[in-house]
Parts: C-alpha cells; sequence; structure tokens
C-alpha cells in the first residue's frame, strides 16, 4: 500500500485475475517524468486524476490541461458509486476517503478561468515562429526583429508592439541590411498577416501583461497540499499550435527560472502535457532538439513532466526514451501504424515472464493499464497488469455555478483580470513617428515664395500687374516649328525667317 514516500496508482493482478500487490510511484523519482498513453476511452483521463490527487495530497503543485472538462471535478467531493466502491475493493483501497482538492482554474481566453498571459519578448523568436508557422526566411527576420528591440531598449509585450516593430524594420530595410542581411517587404509583409491570423484566433488574449508568474503554479496550501492548476483547453484545443507553443513556453519558463535543487525527496512541480502529439505534429527540428533539452534537463530543477497522448509513437524516441514512469491503458491495432504502436510500447518495459506484453496491450478493459515505474536504484520495475485505483474527488466535470465560485475564491483572483498597457515598443515608435514628422515651428519659421509680387496689399490698394510668363501663338508656333526641324542648319534658318515674323 501507499504510504508518505509514494503515490498508490492501483493493483496489479495475477494471471488467474486475483489481486498481486500494489503498484505506486516513488515521489524521489516523480520529476523523472512519464508518459500515459491509451486509445481514447481507456481511462487515460481518470489516471491522469488520480496522479494529481496524489501529488497535491503529498504537497506537490500540479499543471495540467483539461480537454474535454472532465478534470474540472478534482475540485469537487467524489461520491460513492457502486462501480467506484467495488473498483477500491478490488485494489484493496481500503478507507476510500472522498475529498476535493484546491484547484486554481485558468484559460488563455479569460473565460473559464483566470488570465494567463505572457510577453512576446518572453515568449521568443523560436517559439513565436514555430505558433505562426514561418518559414526560415521568415524565421530569421523575426530573429533580427527581436534583436533590435533589444538594442533599441523596445519593450516587446503585446501584439500591436511585435507589429509596429516589423513595420519600422520594414521602413529601414536598407539600413538593417548592412548589419544582419537582407530584410525584404515581402517576409515582413508574410509575418504581419501571420499576425493577424493568430490575432483573428484570440493569439491576441495570450500576449501582454500582467504575465503569468511561476510562483503562481506553484502554490501550496495551509495543510500542506499542492495546488491543482487546471488550464480550460476545450476552446483552445481549436487552435492547437497555441495550445503547444503556450505549455512549452510554461516548461521553458520554467527551466529557466527554477535553481538546481538535483534530486529532490519529492518534486517541485508536476506538469502533464495532455494531447502532447500537438507539440510534435509537423514541428521542425530546432523545436523538437528544444523540447528534448528542456525534458533532459528540467529534471535537475525538481519538475517531472508527464506527456498524456493516445498513441507512444506520438512522442519522438530522443524525448520518449527520457520518461521512466509509464502507464499503458488499452491500444487498438487494426491499422500497421496502430500494430507497430503496440509493438513500440510494449518493447520500451521491462518483460513480465507471466504474460505476453505486446498481447496484453490490446486487451485491457477500461480502466486497466500495464504500469511500470521506477524503483530503487532508478531501475524500471517490471511491467504489471493494473487496475487503476478510483478517484476521491468527483468523477466528471463540475458546474457553471462552482466553477465561477471557485475563481472568485480563488488566491489569485484579481490579481490577472485586468489588462496592463504601459509604454512599450508601440508607443515608443509611435512617437518617433510624430516627431519626425511634425513641422518645426520654432526659430526663423516658414515663409511662402513671392511669385512676382503675390504678398497681399494693404486694403484699398490696387496691385501692380506682374508681367506675364505666358508664350503669345506666334512665339508658341515658331518653337513648335523649330522642333519639328532635325538638322542645325535648318534650325538656324527658320529661327532666322520666323523670327523676323514675329517682331513685326
Amino acid at each position: 500500500m501507499a504510504d508518505e514516500t509514494s503515490i498508490f496508482l492501483g493493483a496489479s493482478r495475477k494471471p488467474d485475475d486475483s489481486y498481486q500487490r500494489p503498484e505506486s510511484l516513488l515521489l524521489r523519482y516523480g520529476n523523472r517524468h512519464g508518459l500515459v498513453t491509451g486509445a481514447t476511452g481507456t481511462g487515460k483521463t481518470v489516471t491522469l486524476q488520480i496522479m494529481a490527487e496524489g501529488f497535491s495530497n503529498a504537497g506537490v503543485p500540479v499543471f495540467c490541461a483539461d480537454i474535454k472538462g472532465d478534470l474540472s471535478g478534482i475540485a469537487a467531493v467524489g461520491e460513492a458509486k457502486d462501480f467506484l466502491v467495488k473498483r477500491a475493493k478490488d485494489v484493496k483501497l481500503d478507507p476510500y476517503e472522498f475529498q476535493e482538492f484546491p484547484v486554481i482554474f485558468w484559460d488563455l481566453f479569460g473565460e473559464q478561468g483566470h488570465p494567463i498571459r505572457a510577453t512576446v519578448s518572453e515568449m521568443g523568436p523560436l517559439l513565436l515562429s514555430r505558433l505562426m508557422n514561418l518559414t526560415e526566411a521568415q524565421e530569421g527576420v523575426m530573429n533580427i526583429a527581436f534583436r533590435i528591440a533589444d538594442e533599441e531598449g523596445l519593450l516587446l509585450l503585446d501584439m500591436k508592439d511585435l507589429q509596429a516593430l516589423l513595420a519600422n524594420i520594414a521602413e529601414r530595410a536598407s539600413e538593417i541590411a548592412a548589419r544582419f542581411g537582407n530584410v525584404t517587404k515581402l517576409s515582413v509583409g508574410a509575418i504581419q498577416r501571420s499576425l493577424l491570423i493568430l490575432e483573428q484566433q484570440g493569439g491576441a488574449n495570450f500576449f501582454g501583461e500582467p504575465a503569468l508568474r511561476i510562483a503562481d503554479i506553484m502554490r501550496t496550501t495551509r495543510d500542506g497540499r499542492g495546488a491543482v492548476n487546471v488550464l480550460a483547453a476545450d476552446k483552445l484545443m481549436g487552435n492547437p499550435r497555441l495550445y503547444a507553443t503556450f505549455l512549452l513556453w510554461l516548461m521553458s519558463e520554467l527551466f529557466e527560472q527554477l535553481p538546481e535543487i538535483g534530486d529532490p525527496d519529492k518534486p517541485k512541480l508536476v506538469f502533464f502535457f495532455d494531447e502532447a502529439h500537438l507539440l510534435f505534429d509537423d514541428a521542425p527540428k530546432a523545436l523538437i532538439d528544444r523540447v528534448e533539452q528542456v525534458v533532459r534537463l528540467i529534471r535537475s530543477k525538481g519538475v517531472g513532466v508527464y506527456f498524456v497522448t493516445q498513441n507512444p509513437l506520438d512522442v519522438p524516441e530522443t524525448v520518449l526514451a527520457q520518461l521512466g514512469n509509464r502507464v499503458q491503458h488499452a491500444l487498438r491495432a487494426y491499422t500497421p501504424r496502430e500494430q507497430k504502436a503496440v509493438r513500440t510500447a510494449a518493447e520500451t518495459f521491462r518483460p513480465n515472464p507471466d504474460f505476453d506484453c505486446a498481447k496484453a496491450i490490446t486487451q485491457l478493459g477500461t480502466g486497466e493499464a500495464l504500469v511500470s515505474t521506477l524503483e530503487e536504484k532508478g531501475a524500471p520495475s517490471i511491467v504489471q497488469r493494473t487496475l487503476i485505483r478510483p478517484p476521491s474527488s468527483r468523477l466528471g466535470p463540475i458546474t457553471a455555478d462552482e466553477r465561477r465560485r471557485l475563481i472568485a475564491e480563488s488566491p489569485v483572483a484579481g490579481q490577472y483580470d485586468e489588462t496592463i498597457d504601459r509604454e512599450s515598443a508601440f508607443e515608443i515608435l509611435q512617437k518617433k513617428a510624430a516627431e519626425a514628422q511634425a513641422p518645426q515651428e520654432s526659430g526663423s519659421g516658414w515663409t511662402l515664395p513671392d511669385f512676382g509680387g503675390g504678398s497681399r496689399q494693404p486694403s484699398g490698394q490696387q496691385r501692380a500687374p506682374r508681367p506675364s510668363n505666358r508664350q503669345t501663338v506666334t512665339e508658341a508656333a515658331i518653337k513648335s516649328v523649330v522642333r519639328s526641324v532635325g538638322s542645325s542648319l535648318g534650325r538656324a534658318i527658320v529661327r532666322g525667317i520666323l523670327g523676323s515674323l514675329s517682331r513685326r
């Protein structure tokens, strides 16, 4: 059974389906990352829920995305339903106690939770380029823009700051090209159009201030439980690129801000990345390299990252190799790719002589999983066919009224609700443009030229007639004929003849 040093996941079964032993995740290896996979409807969300409950009770803050809204039930006390009570008895969870957990709701759109914002500068050129699906040349222009912003002290906080900076760069293209290389207006225009699309998809809500403080997702309650930060992601799934980029930004911020602590007795924070394939789909190599680097090194900051996805093939091998704690729910094997996924999942486990791992993966029932966690000295345990324990919190979503109440009572209520728009690149560049266009009104002043007595005369005086510059009809005809004659001698003769005519 679980104790203060571990999280109880469920109970493994013998070949005859009788109880074998409890399966737990050791807290001191909770920062060695993990993977939860399985087809739709096999119980991944419940597994995520009971793991979040376990970490919270151990005093470890959790951050997770709620794709379907079901995970919000972790904020409410569970109910003693028959099938839950039976599962608790099957896994020997005694006593089976119900409780609610300290939840902070977040939402990039500010509708189902506190708004989450980041500044453009914090996001950086690499993640922004990924978010907007820029070409290599356009990404180069984005890097130049950030370099110029740093050199000229231009704060990039929201989208209008970046748009103003890009417009300024397009105007200074020839000057910038001498230092950084060619910056074409076509590339700048393409980036501006991508920013417009991102703005229409709701990205403008994400960029700005006040930016999220990492400390606010690492809170603990007075009774020592870790906060469960739930990101409302049902609407966010309409823009999966924004979802993936935001979560990668959050991991990067954790990596850059938290100090090195080695291997603690328990993690400082656990991060669940649901629908993990969205991070890696069509991702450039530079981005995958960044994910691998963060996953590999963030462990020493005390942060555990758990990827939740349908197929283990969704995660690149370089990242998959970093995930020590694994829960594999059932997979279907109808297509060649699905059959390959089953083989891949089976081969990543330490084999159990009691059953065929690949065959078992396709036969698991709802709420069953193959479980392998890190044991003493960090070695993976032999894979076990396991019944996952029932949750202590509500199974299913909370109501809208319950959510509103919890948001109002949140420890961060009022801190992020109002947008702050301080002076940044947009205002500074706008001010410079206005100064450059303003007329110089001091000193000698400006005067208009006097075209032949054009100044205003005193009242009552007759203005003297000015000489006309217009040609007479005869003079115009003479010049027309001269222009039509080709040779210089002919022109001289014609001038002589017509000149005498014009003097008469």
